[in-house]
């Protein structure tokens, strides 16, 4: 079990109610806790977190569940930006009632719970497993907030014209556009026709970018991450652009019979290193490009991502290097 849902449940008298754990893990807190529920912007524990326990028991979203709850608890996400976002969305539903904050001392989560103060007088419960539980009264709820009111906006002078970006917190690279991206923006030509995937879409840069490029071609755009979604969404409507949007956990949710699987791809997943869904994205890809299918994608230089391409896609190049990245491109053999 995680260590953050084994410091809860050293206080389990404190949530036999409606809670609302939000950002929860994917191990057995919900079994254990039977009246709660939960909310989840990751699509891979969702998907776990819903064979076990059912759909009903958990919300995947941008926004909290509009059933009302009697305390909330937020696992401490890895953005600052992301986490005062959803504790002032949990406060604004918990005028007199609790709101519990978890996290790893590795994770900021002191810092985090300063935050709790603008809302009442917080309290440490307890400290254990390298994490921390804090607890707050609600005594100053605060308004709703919108979710575009923190997104953060700016426009990318490319050569077929401005593309306007709506990036929102939690994103990758929230608010500007990393280098491994700008390195991969420059090398979009001479992809086949058909249908397109952006993996690991992020804020819809690369996404938007196809689309404008190659307008007659399907644009799919997918992410782990109900966030990166939504920006993605807020982005492909400010450009006018439409794309359809596939929320889940790895390569093995995209269609089939791909033109061109395009990606600059995460390596994170909150406070840990974690490449696994990019070597499952090189090992499999050949089971969703269609025959001469083509692998773009830009990477760090130390990663040894050249020889698994050549094991499992087929012969690898180097478009372009810069920054401490590389675009690589392979057809499926």
């Amino acid at each position: 079990m995680d260590p953050r849902s084994q410091v809860l449940l050293r206080q389990m008298a404190l949530f036999g109610g409606k809670i609302l754990l939000a950002g929860l893990p994917a191990d057995d807190l919900l079994g254990r806790l039977p009246a709660a529920s939960g909310w989840s912007w990751h699509a891979g524990e969702q998907q776990q977190l819903v064979s076990r326990f059912g759909d009903e028991r958990c919300r995947f979203a941008t926004e909290a569940p509009e059933a009302p709850f009697e305390a909330g608890v937020l696992f401490l996400p890895k953005s600052r930006e992301l986490a005062e976002f959803l504790l002032q969305s949990l406060a604004a539903r918990l005028d007199g009632g609790l709101l519990y904050l978890v996290g790893e001392k590795r994770a900021g989560i002191e810092r985090a719970a300063k935050h709790l103060a603008l809302y009442g007088k917080p309290s440490k419960l307890d400290s254990a497993r390298h994490c921390q539980l804090w607890q707050v009264r609600i005594e100053r709820p605060p308004q709703v907030p919108a979710l575009t009111n923190v997104a953060r906006r700016f426009t990318l002078e490319l050569a077929d014209g401005p593309l306007h970006i709506v990036s929102l917190p939690g994103v990758f690279s929230h608010g500007r556009l990393d280098a491994g991206s700008a390195l991969l923006l420059g090398q979009l030509d001479d992809l086949p026709e058909g249908r397109l995937l952006d993996f690991g879409c992020g804020a819809g840069i690369i996404g938007c970018a196809l689309k404008r490029r190659y307008p007659h071609s399907e644009l799919l755009l997918q992410d782990v991450d109900a966030f990166a979604l939504e920006s993605s969404r807020l982005t492909l409507a400010a450009n006018g652009l439409h794309g359809q949007l596939i929320g889940a956990d790895g390569i093995d949710a995209a269609p089939k019979e791909l033109a061109a699987i395009i990606s600059n791809p995460p390596f994170h997943q909150g406070v840990h290193t974690d490449y696994r869904a990019t070597e499952r994205l090189l090992t499999q890809a050949t089971q969703h490009l269609r025959p001469r299918g083509e692998l773009r994608l830009v990477a760090n230089t130390f990663l040894q991502y050249p020889s698994l391409i050549e094991a499992h896609v087929g012969p690898c190049t180097v478009l372009d290097e810069g920054q401490g990245f590389r675009v690589y491109r392979a057809k499926r053999s």
